[in-house]
Formats: C-alpha cells, structure tokens, sequence
C-alpha cells in the first residue's frame, strides 16, 4: 500500500485531482444564465403586425370584391338596354299585314293601333319563342314608373288567334277627330303578372308613326296618331332616361322601317 502510495508520489496524487473537484462544485453553485426566447413586448407586436396585416388584405378584397359588382351591375344594365333596343326592332320588323274584320260591325281593317303611348300590332317575333314560335299580338304600352317617377315601357303578348280572333278587340269605327276618317277603335292595354317591361326608369317615351306623303313632291311625315287606313312606312320609338348617367348605356330612339306593301282593301287568298 505504501508503495503504491510512494509511486503515485505520496499525496501528490490526490493533489491533482483537486482543481477538477473544485470547478464542478464551482458550475453547481453557480447562478443559471436566462435561456434565449421572446419578450411578450416582442409577442405583441408581432401580433399586432399580423392583425394589421390582415385587415390590410381583407379591405383590398373587400374593394376589390365591390369594384367587380359594380362593373358587372353596369355591364348588366348596358346589357339590358341594348337587348331592349334590339328586341323593339326585331318585333317592329317582324309585324305582319292582318286583314281583320272590326268587331260587331266586320268592317276589314288593317290590324293596327297607333297612339301616342299605345300600339298594337301583329308580330311574328316574340320575347319567349323569337323568330320559331306562332305569331303573337303585341301590345306595347307606356304606364307610370316605380314611386310614381318617370315612366316604363311595357309589352304583353298573346297568341294570334286568326283574323276572326283578332278583330274582337276592335270595339268599332268612329271618326278621327282630326281627318274626320272612320278609324278603328280598340281597348285599353292593361298591364297583368306576364307583362314583360322593356325600359324603366324613363323621362318619357312615346311613339310616332310615318305616314306617306300627301303630295309627290312633299316628304313624309311623322304623326302620334294613326288615322289611316293599312300601316305605317316606320315606327320611332322616342324615349331618354330618367337619371342620365354618362357611364351607362343609355336607352335612345329606335326607328324601325315595316315593309308592308299591301292594301286591306284589296281581298287576298290562294288562286
């Protein structure tokens, strides 16, 4: 034991494992350093950027969102309009010369009513069936507008029945107060459930019609009342909005030329 001692050189062999003792206890008994993290100063604003960056990408959407509205709301509306336009030409084009007798008393007249706000007529083109459907007589009106502002124009549609059938809403002839010629005189056009609207919102609207010139060398003219015997040459629908709006599509006159060359007084049929 001694020599064992004596070879690790007495105490001197426990001498140096002291300083190694001595730092271990020094690292327990020494203070903890604070550990790496956040602050909840740095928690909050980090919350707070995100919430602002949120509110930020929700009102770009949100602006977004309500541009595309009303872009495709006005792209509607001039839609609208346009196809209005279009569909008054096509049922004007389409009008066919019936030779109808006038009610009770059956005298043939050229089924035709030209007013200033109403005018009704025989149609091969309808809003529900177009060009491939039955014939429809047509009624196109003018009644009063939503709360009472403006005007809108409005058009019912109902089957041609045949000559017979059409001639029953004659009432009978009476004098033009104007010429003094015996004009046929219909109803009123009341508007019902399948009314369909053509334009609302409407400052006015009302119709003119071109009659033949009365002499040769004369032009033709444009009258509110139809008090002659067959058709017109045009029809010319005026009308203009009732809140114009540079940005819309705004509803203007259409004139529609009707090629009728054919007289009521004449009889046809199939020879």
């Amino acid at each position: 034991m001694r020599k064992v001692l004596e070879a690790s050189g007495g105490t001197g062999g426990f001498a140096c494992l002291k300083p190694a003792e001595s730092r271990l206890g020094k690292l327990k008994h020494a203070p903890h350093h604070a550990q790496a993290g956040v602050t909840l100063i740095e928690v909050l604003i980090a919350i707070t950027l995100l919430s602002m960056l949120s509110v930020g990408m929700m009102v770009a959407m949100q602006i977004g969102l309500s541009a595309f509205a009303k872009t495709d709301r006005r792209l509607m509306d001039n839609r609208r309009v346009s196809g209005a336009q279009r569909v008054l030409e096509q049922e004007l084009e389409g009008m066919m010369p019936v030779v109808a007798p006038c009610g009770a008393s059956g005298t043939k007249i050229g089924f035709f009513q030209g007013e200033p706000q109403t005018m009704r007529l025989v149609s091969t083109f309808s809003l529900q069936q177009a060009w491939r459907g039955q014939p429809q007589i047509l009624e196109l009106f003018v009644i009063p507008g939503e709360d009472g502002r403006g005007v809108r124009l409005v058009v019912n549609e109902v089957v041609f029945p045949g000559p017979l059938g059409a001639g029953q809403l004659c009432l009978g002839m009476s004098p033009d107060p104007l010429t003094g010629i015996n004009v046929p005189r219909f109803g009123p056009a009341i508007p019902g459930p399948n009314s369909f609207v053509l334009a609302d919102k409407l400052a006015y609207c009302h119709f003119a019609f071109l009659s033949p010139a009365p002499q040769p060398q004369l032009p033709p003219l444009w009258t509110e009342n139809w008090s002659r015997a067959g058709w017109p040459q045009a029809v010319r629908i005026d009308m203009a909005p009732l809140d114009p709006d540079p940005s819309r599509l705004r509803p203007i006159s259409v004139v529609a030329p009707i090629y009728v060359h054919r007289s009521p007084e004449i009889p046809y049929g199939d020879y």
